[in-house]
């Protein structure tokens, strides 16, 4: 009897446990879907971006093997991805980057569809441009840029080499991004709140020959191109 009883409570607790754990995770997903939108839309009134883009939280794998930023006007965030994100600066870093990309699928001819095969033609030289865009836009709508260097650094594997790859040595576009932070937002180094960051000083550990070789272009006064490693 005591079986049978027990069998007909599970019956009815079984389905309102699955019922409330479903729902636990539609808020938990619509909470971070709004997070996401809330900081695109403030990226792009902060810079009066006029272009349509939408931004899409999915916790599916990353299957579609095309570039959405470019063919869809679509700004696809994945779990595999947003995982490295752990400070709003983080997320802003991004989405900026992400945005960069967008952007260009509305430039130009037949749509801005010239621009995005011009993207897919030269990627390397495209990446470190987007990359410093990225910064341009966290800046101006008040975010600290340095988070795009930790979540790059978090997220981003090093390559042995780039010279057959479509992308450039992660330490390569580290170190662009910080020249350019040096150079045109000094603040952010001079007040440096990522000082005790340990991704942050995990950077600057790996980055020490690269930015002696900053330094030895801004002793020198030139303005050429250093040949990052």
């Amino acid at each position: 009897m005591l079986k049978k009883i027990l069998v007909i409570l599970m019956a009815f607790i079984l389905p309102v446990c699955v019922f409330a754990a479903s729902e636990e995770k539609i808020i938990q997903e619509i909470t971070v879907q709004n997070q996401i939108s809330n900081i695109g839309m403030k990226i792009l009134n902060a810079n009066k971006i006029d272009k349509r883009i939408v931004f899409t939280y999915s916790k599916e794998d990353k299957k579609y093997k095309g570039v959405p930023e470019l063919t869809k006007r679509q700004i696809i965030i994945y779990d595999d991805t947003l995982k490295y994100a752990e400070y709003e600066d983080e997320v802003a870093a991004m989405l900026s980057r992400k945005i960069s990309d967008t952007l260009k699928s509305f430039d130009g001819a037949w749509g801005g569809m010239v621009s995005a095969a011009q993207v897919k033609m030269a990627p390397k030289k495209y990446e470190l441009v987007a990359d410093k865009r990225a910064v341009d836009f966290m800046v101006k709508a008040g975010y600290n840029p340095l988070g795009l260097i930790t979540f790059i650094n978090k997220s981003c594997p090093q390559r042995r080499f780039d010279r057959f790859s479509n992308h450039n040595l992660t330490s390569k576009r580290l170190a662009n991004i910080y020249e350019y932070i040096f150079t045109k937002y000094p603040y952010f180094l001079t007040n440096n709140t990522y000082l005790e960051n340990p991704v942050y000083q995990n950077f600057l550990l790996n980055s020490v020959n690269n930015r002696k070789l900053l330094e030895s272009k801004i002793r020198s006064k030139s303005s050429e191109k250093v040949n990052y490693e």
